[in-house]
């Protein structure tokens, strides 16, 4: 292949890449947007149970959201349960963080580690709007998909972080969030040495685990320690166990 061959080459892979990215661009204005998906009736039942309250508004929110989420996930790879049990498995077990919000003292900036498809991220700012939400993802068309859902509802409180959790932990963003939340997002003391850098001194970590939380919490006893933090309580819902975590010192430079 000659040099002007392969400089031809070039351009049109470049061409090829930025036509894609336009189209992708178009895609993600959500014009039309996708039809929502209805609050079921098992979900709105296991609601009520544990006394989470949506508005009206709230839901429709929440309903809009789902129904982009599985548009794009015929896309990317952003969940693998089905639309019918999305309120169930996605909302509702979101939403079981509300109480523990709730219950801690001052909570005005929340960062979501691994946000993916935005859960629980998502459906936290909008029904805590008044807490600042930073979403971090590090998969650059998550992120995008993450910035096309707050634009599209109007989420002023999202904004979204395109990084590696452990990089971001290095900037600006170090030690300054009320909250961490995490769902779906690996083993608690890994999870504990990217998330608790985030965290004001007094901040608390809320990661939603399954079953095995109490061997996730032992598995994390000795890295908890040396990051001055300790666990402060595990919730029990009808769908996880909220690990609760709070930050009692400085997080060591050698963090994450």
């Amino acid at each position: 292949m000659t040099h002007d061959e392969r400089g031809s080459g070039r351009r049109a892979d470049a061409a090829t890449l930025a036509a894609r990215e336009a189209e992708l661009s178009r895609w993600l204005e959500f014009n039309p947007e996708p039809p929502s998906i209805a609050c079921d009736p098992a979900a709105r039942e296991a609601l009520a149970r544990m006394g989470i309250e949506v508005s009206a508004d709230e839901e429709a929110l929440l309903a809009r959201y789902l129904g982009m989420l599985f548009a794009a996930n015929e896309r990317f790879n952003l969940t693998r349960i089905d639309a019918e049990s999305a309120w169930s498995r996605h909302v509702v077990d979101s939403l079981t963080l509300l109480a523990p919000l709730a219950s801690l003292e001052k909570v005005e900036t929340g960062i979501d580690i691994g946000s993916g498809g935005g859960l629980p991220g998502i459906p936290l700012a909008i029904t805590r709007s008044d807490i600042a939400w930073t979403l971090v993802e590090s998969t650059a068309k998550k992120a995008r998909f993450l910035e096309a859902v707050a634009r599209r509802l109007g989420l002023a409180n999202v904004s979204v972080v395109q990084e590696r959790a452990e990089q971001a932990a290095r900037g600006p963003l170090r030690e300054r969030f009320d909250v961490a939340t995490s769902r779906a997002v690996g083993a608690l003391d890994g999870l504990a040495r990217i998330s608790i850098p985030f965290l004001r001194i007094g901040g608390v970590m809320l990661a939603i685990k399954g079953a095995r939380a109490p061997e996730e919490i032992a598995a994390a006893k000795q890295d908890l320690y040396e990051l001055h933090s300790t666990v402060a309580g595990e919730l029990r819902t009808e769908t996880n166990t909220i690990v609760v975590i709070e930050k009692q010192r400085k997080t060591p430079a050698k963090f994450p």
